[in-house]
């Protein structure tokens, strides 16, 4: 199998991809680029030390459940909080998925000779 040679924009994108979503993996993130999982890691490990994070505050593997709704209304703010984090979370990723797909339909839509 030939190795194929992606731009420096699109692994940008496919790490900020990556990170967006709060249960992302590598294996579900790589089949809709259709790129290799590992090559997928290799740039977000990259991406990572350039940036000095480490991986434990990276990314947290596990999305938290929500409580059922309390009485006391510090808690729901804090519920409320939450859950806004992971709604703009959420939108990051569908953006960063939109843009991707722009620039791919312009590269294809150039490759053609219609």
């Amino acid at each position: 199998m030939a190795m194929k040679d992606y731009s420096d924009e699109f692994k940008a994108d496919a790490v900020a991809l990556y990170e967006s979503p709060p249960g992302a993996t590598y294996k579900s993130i790589a089949a809709d680029l259709g790129v290799n999982r590992a090559s997928l890691r290799e740039w977000v490990l990259r991406d990572r030390e350039r940036r000095g994070v480490t991986a434990a505050a990276g990314k947290s593997a596990a999305r938290p459940r929500e409580a059922a709704p309390s009485a006391d209304p510090d808690e729901r703010v804090r519920q409320l909080e939450a859950r806004v984090a992971e709604l703009e979370a959420s939108e990051r990723k569908l953006a960063t998925e939109r843009d991707i797909l722009r620039q791919a339909a312009k590269y294809f839509a150039g490759e053609t000779n219609w």
